[in-house]
């Protein structure tokens, strides 16, 4: 069971945090107590958010993220944990790979969170404690569309092993959540060209259905607490069965 004092004393950052599950994630980690630290491009987007500090930097712009990273350490103190939330696709097959893309891509979701991760991994391995959870993506486990995200997911999964491997023994434990499709407004765009999207989806899970983002939130909030002490460099799908196997398969052609 989830304990309300889970991460009371603890402070939590969370990139991303005006997104959908940015806001599950604020929510629950308030919930159990922790003193969040909320990131993400504005300072706007967070609004109405329960943190302790806000900083407005953005991970495309490598020059930015080191003196973010900088200011936020000297102001509000290095975190106990942090959880790198932030990332966005929108080049969804290979005929719309550019090289502008597959640059912005990479760059937003696997450069931008290895260098501000690495630089606060840093002073996190001196002190001799901390936790990271990365929010991956199903992408990076299957083939499922989105090629220069799931490419950089898939270096996200790699990134977090590499930190679990070479610092568990200086108290560090990181590890990775990998989402299946979740209802925010990252969907707004598809459902845009064909409103029955979510429909369709449906006969795509195990479970009949899409995870929600407090689903998803709850499985972060477990690998980032006390309970999950003994786990480092796991891989955790959230995904209502999609990547266990393809149901449609046994619908159409085996017709079970």
């Amino acid at each position: 069971m989830s304990d309300e004092r889970d991460f009371g004393g603890k402070s939590v950052l969370i990139t991303g945090a005006g997104g959908g599950l940015g806001r599950a994630l604020v929510a629950i980690f308030a919930a159990r107590g922790a003193r969040l630290i909320g990131c993400d491009q504005s300072i706007e987007a967070m609004d109405g958010l329960d943190l302790a500090a806000r900083h407005a930097f953005n991970l495309l712009d490598l020059g930015s993220v080191e003196p973010a990273a900088h200011r936020l350490v000297a102001t509000d103190g290095l975190p106990d944990i942090i959880i790198n939330n932030a990332g966005w696709t929108r080049a969804e097959t290979m005929p719309t790979l550019d090289s502008g893309r597959i640059e912005a891509e990479i760059d937003l979701n696997l450069t931008g969170v290895m260098a501000f991760s690495n630089l606060l991994l840093k002073p996190m391995v001196a002190r001799g404690s901390g936790a990271f959870v990365f929010i991956s993506s199903v992408n990076a486990l299957a083939h499922l569309g989105n090629p220069a995200y799931a490419a950089a997911k898939s270096g996200i999964n790699a990134f977090s092993r590499a930190i679990a491997v070479e610092h568990g023994r200086q108290g560090i434990r990181s590890n990775v959540v990998c989402p299946g499709s979740i209802r925010t407004p990252a969907w707004d765009h598809r459902l845009e060209k064909d409103p029955t999207v979510l429909g369709k989806l449906q006969r795509l899970y195990p479970l009949g259905r899409i995870v929600n983002a407090l689903e998803v939130a709850e499985a972060v909030a477990f690998l980032a607490s006390p309970r999950a002490s003994g786990i480092t460099g796991t891989v955790l799908p959230v995904d209502a069965g999609l990547t266990a196997g393809y149901l449609p398969f046994i619908d159409d052609i085996l017709g079970a």
